[in-house]
């Protein structure tokens, strides 16, 4: 097991939990925003297309389930919660988050290892995940409302 893998591993299960957290004690997802959500989902779905055809590990398995099960359950909990839906503004969170897409995708179909679907998809999803917290960070900027919980969530994420 790689120490530092670990530690990516964890400050991001951090962020999730940190998430998941502000989202059910407050039941809102004010300031959150659902495009940063949806690209994460969209992140763990494509990078972990292997989940089912290569068995690497336990801890690595659990790891997988683990991210994509949450992040599809904090879009799911922001999209149909009938409380938590409410407080999700659209109107701030106004980033065209397909031009990321558009240009991770088009990136991974230029430089990856093999021309192959699976690792197409591997190099789409890191390029997309470094570039997912966009979203956020710029609705942040336009709410200029920064909660301690929503602070935590994207140090944390950031970090890992």
């Amino acid at each position: 097991m790689n120490i530092f893998r670990f530690a990516g591993d964890m400050t991001h299960l951090i962020s999730i939990l940190v998430l998941l957290l502000k989202i059910y004690a407050t039941k809102s997802c004010s300031g959150i925003s659902l495009k940063t959500q949806e690209l994460y989902a969209l992140v763990f779905l494509t990078r972990y297309l292997d989940l089912f055809t290569d068995f690497i590990s336990v801890y690595n398995t659990i790891m997988k389930l683990v991210f994509i099960s949450s992040s599809l359950a904090i879009v799911w909990c922001m999209r149909m919660h009938r409380v938590v839906r409410r407080s999700y503004d659209k109107d701030v969170d106004t980033f065209r988050n397909y031009f990321l897409i558009l240009a991770s995708f088009i990136l991974a179909l230029l430089v990856h290892e093999k021309f192959i679907f699976q690792e197409i998809f591997w190099a789409f999803s890191i390029y997309l995940e470094a570039l997912a917290i966009l979203p956020q960070l710029v609705l942040l900027q336009r709410s200029g409302n920064v909660d301690n919980l929503t602070g935590q969530y994207v140090f944390f994420l950031g970090y890992a």
